[in-house]
Formats: structure tokens, C-alpha cells, sequence
């Protein structure tokens, strides 16, 4: 049947054979909420916020940080390769996904332990962590053929090679309960209700039983999705990228993609991208070039900055932007303190605060 489907639509240009990409409408309507949101710090490739019972942290690079709101931020360690995902137990736990040397576990009953039940390949690439008690965490494996700052390159070369693992702390012992996706990049442990997954690849959220059987719960999104963070203010979701038409054509096109691969600099590549604006080198589309020296607002740019508020349908109900014109683009995850939401833009080299009321548009 699926079989079937892919040539349908390989013929007719529909399904995964379509170049069109979802309006940014309804409760995804653009404003600049995060370029006008306030600074909380900065540090470049910030990433990964998680709250640890009163403690926050942030990860830039290889360094983890503690953020106060009041004091500012203060080193917490450097750990020996980059830190790709971070979770929190809220007991005193860290879980530090690294790229391309798997887990290790800071603090806590566990403290020290590394993740030896995974094939290497797939510890080189853990993209999103979360915790399910002190002693069961899920982790999702972006790609078993790349590591996670390769996450172009994946996408480029149309892979589906992501998985999602349910490791048992005391034991030590991994199982996969879920293969062949397309670079799973967040995680949401519902109580009683399974784990959700964002597939990036597949611009879609989906729930996951303790059997592995999925179903989707949104799709068709119009930018890659990234981390799920569930907080007072409800559920939220970041979008690491935006979808464009000519990125859609180029992923239907393998030759021009292998020839691109081989012989551009990723940083020139047609692909999205975290930040961009920076070198003249970089590709264009004909409405992202300056007219008098100005980038309009609206133009199809290869990075954005978006996070959405999602109901407990997983409805998007508001959404807070960093347009084409902005900055704080890459929005990788965020975290609800009280009244407040904390994001990370990854892209902007920034940790940002919004107020969660602002900009709510409800959908009927």
C-alpha cells in the first residue's frame, strides 16, 4: 500500500512528492514577539534549557550553564564532546546526551553512569532526553548514519534512520521501541498517557505506546519541529527551521542534492539553517534579496525563529516569531517558569524570556 502511495504520488506531486509548504495562519499568524523578547543571556549555540527543582541549565557547546534570572548565568562544567540533549529528573539528576560519545549521568543515585546498551552508532546521535522516574529514561537517536550537528546533511540526504530507546538506569540495559523515523528531536513523557515524539523530518508530532505503535497527534507542520516542554503555561514546541518551496524542489531532486553534498560547503548549501544573512556566499531566493538595503520581513529566508503554545488536543493556540528581518532564529527549547517562558535560540546565541499570555490567539 505504501508502495502504492509513493508512486501516486510521485506521479501527481502530492503527499511527500509536493513542494508546497503550510501557511503561517490561524494561531501560527507571524509577528516579532521574540525579536522584542527580553534578554535573559547570551551564549553562542545556546541550547537545551531544563529545570532541576529550583536549578536551571542551558548547554553551549561542550560548557553547561546555571541560569538565575537574577544573578545571571554561572559555568556548571564542561563536559569532553558537545552536548546534544539534557534532561532533568528534578531530584538532583542530569541526563548530558553527547555528540558522537553518547550519555553519561551527572548527579543523582546514578551519578557517573554512561550508556553502554546502545549500538555505537546510534549513541553517537542522541538528539532529545527524557526522564520517566529516577531510574527509566527515553531517548531519541536523530540518525544511526549522522551525528547531530550534521542535521543538514541528514535531512539533505532524505534519511529515516532515527529511533527511540526506553533505558533502564539501574541495569543499564536499552530497548528500541521505535524505528525508522525521521529525526526524532524532542520528547514529552505524558503520565499514564505514553511519550510523545517530534519528527522533524516528517514535520509532525506523533504518541507512542509501550508497545511502539504510533499515531500521529499534528502534522503538516510549516517548520521542523524540535523540543516539547510542558509547563504551567501549557505545552510548548520549538521549531528549529522553516520549511520553503525551494528546499521542498531541492529535496525532490537527488542529483543536484548528491552533487551539492559532495562539492559545496554546507555553510553555502540550499538547506535550512539555524541562523543565516551572514556571507554573501550563502543561497538565495528571489524574494530573500535586499531591495535598498533592506531584508523584508516576509522573505523566504532559510532560518526563522519559531515557538508555538499548543492545547491539550496539541492545537497550536499561539505562536511567537523572529521573522526573516530578526535574529533570534533557531528556536531549539524552552522552558515555563511560573508566568514566564524561557527560549533558547540557537541560531541568535541567546536565552530569551516571553511572557506566556502574550500574543494569544485562540482557534476555535
Amino acid at each position: 500500500m505504501s508502495f502504492l502511495k509513493r508512486t501516486y504520488d510521485s506521479i501527481f506531486g502530492a503527499g511527500e512528492a509536493a513542494v508546497t509548504v503550510p501557511p503561517l495562519d490561524g494561531a501560527l499568524l507571524p509577528n516579532d514577539a521574540l525579536d522584542q523578547a527580553d534578554l535573559v543571556a547570551t551564549a553562542a549555540g545556546a541550547d537545551n534549557l531544563v529545570r532541576d527543582g529550583e536549578r536551571c541549565f542551558f548547554s553551549s557547546g561542550a560548557e553547561l550553564f546555571r541560569l538565575d534570572l537574577i544573578d545571571g548565568t554561572t559555568p556548571a562544567g564542561r563536559l569532553d564532546a558537545p552536548i546534544s540533549a539534557l534532561a532533568a529528573d528534578g531530584k538532583g539528576a542530569l541526563a548530558v546526551g553527547l555528540s558522537g560519545k553518547g550519555l553519561v549521568i551527572r548527579g543523582g543515585p546514578h551519578e557517573g553512569r554512561r550508556l553502554s546498551g546502545l549500538p555505537e552508532a546510534d549513541a553517537a546521535c542522541i538528539t532529545a532526553l527524557a526522564f520517566d522516574g529516577p531510574d527509566k529514561l527515553f531517548l531519541a537517536v536523530g540518525s544511526s548514519r549522522n551525528r547531530p550537528e550534521d542535521w543538514a546533511r541528514d535531512l539533505m540526504e532524505r534519511n529515516h534512520l532515527g529511533s527511540v530507546w526506553q533505558v533502564d538506569l539501574a541495569t543499564g540495559t536499552a530497548r528500541r521501541i521505535a524505528e525508522k523515523l525521521g529525526w526524532p528531536a524532542g520528547l514529552l513523557v505524558r503520565k499514564g498517557a505514553g511519550l510523545v515524539v517530534s519528527e522533524a523530518w516528517r514535520h509532525r508530532l506523533i504518541a507512542l505506546d509501550d508497545k511502539g505503535r504510533s499515531s500521529v497527534l499534528l502534522d503538516n507542520l510549516p517548520a521542523y519541529p524540535s523540543r516539547l516542554d510542558a509547563g504551567e503555561g501549557g505545552l510548548w514546541l520549538s521549531l528549529f527551521a522553516p520549511r520553503r518551496q525551494l528546499i521542498e524542489f531541492v529535496l525532490r531532486e537527488p542529483a543536484f542534492r548528491r552533487k551539492m553534498l559532495k562539492e559545496i560547503d554546507p555553510a553555502h548549501w540550499m538547506a535550512p539553517a539555524l541562523s543565516s544573512g551572514k556571507s554573501f556566499l550563502e543561497p538565495l531566493q528571489g524574494g530573500s534579496v535586499k531591495q535598498l538595503g533592506v531584508l523584508k520581513p516576509w522573505a523566504p529566508s532559510r532560518s526563522y525563529g519559531l515557538l508555538v503554545r499548543l492545547n491539550e488536543r496539541f492545537l497550536p493556540e499561539a505562536s511567537f516569531h523572529s521573522r526573516a528581518d530578526g535574529t533570534r532564529h533557531g528556536i531549539t527549547s524552552s522552558l515555563a517558569i511560573g508566568d514566564r517562558t524561557l527560549v533558547t535560540s540557537k541560531g541568535g546565541g541567546a536565552v530569551l524570556a516571553i511572557a506566556a499570555d502574550d500574543n494569544r490567539r485562540e482557534v476555535a
